[in-house]
Formats: C-alpha cells, structure tokens, sequence
C-alpha cells in the first residue's frame, strides 16, 4: 500500500463535530471520534496533509419552513430556505470549532499557498476554511468580510436549496442539473466581491443557470470540490459535458466526490460499491479535464463511503487502484495533491 500524501476537496468532520453533545466539541477530533471518517489519528494514519474543511449550515428539522416564498415548482424538490439567523448560528459555531483546533495546535488555517506549504512542511494538517452554502453571508456582504478576516478562503455559493444569492440542485437521480434560475443580483455581487478578495468559488450543488453565470462573471479558474461525472451517474450533482468542457477551459479543478449514490450508474447509496467505478470517473475526469484539473474531494463525514475506502485511512486503497491501472506515480501525486495546490496558487494567492 503507497502513502502518498493527499489534500482533500471537501469533508463535513465540522459539522459532525458541532452536532456531537459536549462542550469541548474539538477534543473528539483531537483524541479519535467513534463513528468518523476524519480525525487526527484518523488523517495521519492516513496521510492527509490537508484538506477543505466545510462548514455546513444544516437544513432546518423536517417540515420547517423558513421561508414561505420559495416558488412552488423548487418547493417540490428542494429543502426549503434557511433564514438568515439559523445560518448564522451554525456557521459561527462550526468556525468556532475550526478556530479552537488550531489554538490546540491539531491543525493550522490556512489563508494562502504558502501557508499551506509551511503547514505540511511542519507536519501539521493544512485547513482550508471553506463554507458550503451562503445563508450565512447577507446581501450586503458585510458578513463576508468578517469571514475572510476569520480565514474564509473558499465558499460554495449553495447547497442543495435556494438562498439569496442563487439555487442549488435536487438530490435526484436521473436528472440533468438544469432547474431554476441564475444568480440573483446579489449572487453577481458575490462572485466579484470573492474574485476580488481571493476567495474559491466552488460550483459543486450549483444549477445549470447558476454555473454558467458564475463561468461568465468570474476571471478565477472554475472549481468542483466535490462532484463527479454525469455520463457515469446521472445524479444532479454530478458535472454534464459542456461543465467538464467549461471548467477545462477555465484551468480548473474538480475533486472526485466518494459519496456512492454520486458513484453508482444506478445511483443507489450502497456501500458495498466496488472502488473500480471510482477509478472510471477519475478516467473521465482525466480525459475531460487534462492530468492538471482533477483531485480528490472526499464528502467524508458527509455522505456514505464505498466499504473498501471506509474512512479517510482508506484513500490510500484509491490511489493504489490508480497506480494498478497504470497511471503513473507523477499523474497520482497531481490527484492526490499537486493540483489542489496550483489551483490554491492561482485563485487564493
């Protein structure tokens, strides 16, 4: 079994550790937590040298509804809006955890290339603050600004649901990404402001609509953190043709997501889903994006594993599969790492 170090795209260990009862909510990540894809032991035993560490406001309990406006067409097939205050209230919470790891000295934040080399260099795990859904940001994006002071450096414009700024897609099989409209104004604004400041737009739960603004207003190279291909599962999650062709275009990056129901032809969540469909989407993402545009982007802690990965000590099992059907060591050390870092480069600085 190699051990090749590997940044990841996207986890959720965040969250899971806001949800877990207790105060001292890191200690768990720092001493083994029972139950996660990701901890300290976990990630080292593993070789994770760092990754995008998601801060995820959750939906609100079953039925709620925090915005009664959502149009009825989306209603039927999206969670329903989150206000403003919920969204608040996870995301500081989530980021006080991240904030309190580093303190402990489990990981470091990272706020630029550099301070991802010098964390690795030091063999400490390099954390990329990332937010996965903008609830959180108001339109007049002022909360933006206190983020990045906090370290935000990659933001994913939505979840699977509408928010101020665009919509997001269904969780459903056999669908093509294309529902509902683009980016409000006040997403345009977003994406300038992000481009402005350095910040990674992550295009992955965006829709068809959505995308393609984010292709026409940004000048930052195009990034999937955690998506797959469509012609392979037919998920509205996973990237069409011409999203491949645009983020090719655009230099940019997608993180093959291990979640099985993003996987599978059938799209079924079964774990008992054999690692070689993992390595068909890496063969698409390569002949679609060229060696320099995919990576890895787990969704460990956020969605259901393939058994032979189990958690994050299994990646290594993936990429030994690679190395077996013959890619060799320099093309695996680009996916395992090296492009999640020229991406960081180009867009964070």
């Amino acid at each position: 079994m190699p051990n090749i170090p590997f940044f990841d795209g996207h986890n959720d260990t965040l969250l899971k550790l806001w949800m877990a009862a207790g105060t001292e909510k890191e200690r768990p990540f720092i001493e083994g937590m029972a139950g996660a894809h990701i901890d300290l032991p976990r990630a080292r035993a593993g070789g994770m040298a760092g990754g995008f560490f998601a801060i995820f406001p959750p939906p609100l309990p079953s039925g709620a509804q925090s915005n009664p406006g959502s149009s009825v067409a989306l209603a039927e097939t999206l969670p329903p809006q989150l206000a403003w205050a919920d969204a608040q209230a996870s995301t500081q919470g989530m980021a006080s955890i991240l904030l309190r790891l580093e303190q402990a000295g489990a990981l470091a934040i990272c706020r630029s290339a550099e301070d991802v080399r010098g964390a690795i260099a030091a063999g400490t795990l390099a954390s990329i603050f990332h937010i996965e859904g903008a609830e959180a940001i108001d339109t007049d994006l002022r909360a933006l600004d206190v983020l990045y002071a906090a370290g935000l450096r990659s933001l994913g414009l939505v979840w699977s649901r509408q928010n101020a700024f665009a919509t997001g897609v269904p969780f459903r099989h056999n669908v093509d990404p294309d529902i509902g409209p683009g980016l409000t104004d006040a997403g345009k604004d977003l994406v300038r402001a992000c481009n402005r400041m350095g910040v990674m737009l992550d295009v992955s739960h965006l829709n068809a609509a959505g995308f393609r603004d984010v292709a026409a207003l940004s000048d930052k190279p195009l990034v999937a953190t955690h998506s797959n291909v469509h012609a392979i599962c037919p998920h509205a999650r996973n990237l069409v043709d011409w999203q491949l062709a645009a983020i090719a275009e655009s230099g940019g990056v997608v993180g093959l997501n291990f979640a099985v129901g993003f996987l599978r032809p059938d799209g079924k969540f079964i774990a008992d889903t054999d690692i070689e469909v993992m390595v068909r989407h890496v063969d698409a993402l390569v002949e679609a994006l060229g060696e320099d545009g995919v990576a890895l982007g787990s969704d460990f802690d956020g969605a259901m594993m393939p058994n032979a990965i189990g958690d994050v000590r299994g990646v290594q099992i993936l990429l030994q599969a690679l190395l077996d059907k013959g890619y060799g060591e320099a093309l695996v050390g680009k996916i395992a790492m090296r492009n999640w870092m020229s991406v960081i480069e180009t867009v964070i600085g």
